[in-house]
């Protein structure tokens, strides 16, 4: 048993997405697409006598981390710093989750692969109802298409390949839960729409467009995100909203070239990793 361990996950911004519910967790998921950032979440786990999750200096309840350590049959004290705020889009609780699971493999020796350590980080988001895609896709790095939803052993995945510099603005938080238990028919159709077009024309422009579309089309813009959206438009750039938050985000400097004053990062070409 290691004294302690870190784990450094990207963040994720879904540009769509479609949802697929299954009463097994590791099965239910999500297709879609959307961009892993250098910005992210470093997890550093500890054992302790008793379970305490503590996100930038404050101890919180997040239950997919929870889960993740009853899966794994351990006890630890994690502690996470993260350059993105809880949600808002970014996959923070994803990160969390799959930070947990790869430093307390580590930590307490449990010998798991990745891909039983990812399946357990997803599963534990799908049951906490915070997140459908983001531990795979954080998993993954780059800019991954979710073709088939679920863990691993059930989802197929590819990715655009290409990098780019991802500006964004968050103006507060959406409940992901709220959404993804209301009826998400339309919001489906959306995204298999989006998917479609981003697979016959796999670009960072078609995800941009297909993701523009999709929030509209899913009737999910805030009127903050609409605005800003047409910002950018309106000096040529490309924006959209993150999947699921109050925020938009933006290839090249089209957020700066509007007028705002964004976060910057870029597309992070890997996956989670220890560090």
């Amino acid at each position: 048993m290691r004294e302690e361990a870190t784990a450094f996950v990207p963040g994720h911004v879904t540009g769509f997405f479609s949802a697929h519910p299954d009463e097994d967790p590791t099965k239910a998921g999500s297709r879609g697409a959307g961009l892993t950032l250098t910005d992210g979440v470093e997890v550093t786990v500890e054992p302790a006598t008793e379970t305490t999750v503590v996100l930038d200096g404050d101890e919180l309840e997040i239950d997919p981390v929870t889960t993740v350590l009853e899966t794994l049959d351990v006890t630890a004290r994690v502690d996470a710093d993260a350059d993105l705020p809880l949600g808002a889009g970014f996959g923070v609780s994803g990160a969390m989750a799959l930070g947990t699971a790869l430093a307390a493999n580590r930590v307490f020796a449990c010998k798991l692969s990745m891909n039983e350590l990812v399946t357990i980080a997803h599963g534990a988001e799908v049951q906490a109802g915070t997140g459908l895609g983001d531990v795979v896709a954080q998993a993954h790095g780059g800019v991954p298409i979710r073709l088939e939803p679920g863990s691993p052993q059930e989802n197929v995945l590819d990715t655009i390949p290409a990098r780019a510099r991802v500006e964004y603005v968050s103006f507060g938080e959406l409940s992901t839960a709220d959404v993804l238990s209301g009826d998400t028919e339309t919001l489906t159709a959306a995204g298999q729409d989006a998917l479609s077009r981003v697979v016959e024309e796999p670009t960072l422009l078609s995800f941009m467009y297909a993701s523009r579309r999709f929030a509209r089309d899913a009737e999910l813009l805030t009127a903050q995100v609409r605005e800003a959206i047409a910002d950018v438009s309106a000096v040529d750039g490309q924006a959209s909203m993150a999947m699921l938050g109050n925020t938009v985000f933006a290839l090249g400097t089209g957020l700066s070239d509007a007028g705002y004053e964004p976060s910057v990062c870029a597309t992070h070409p890997a996956g989670a990793m220890l560090r």
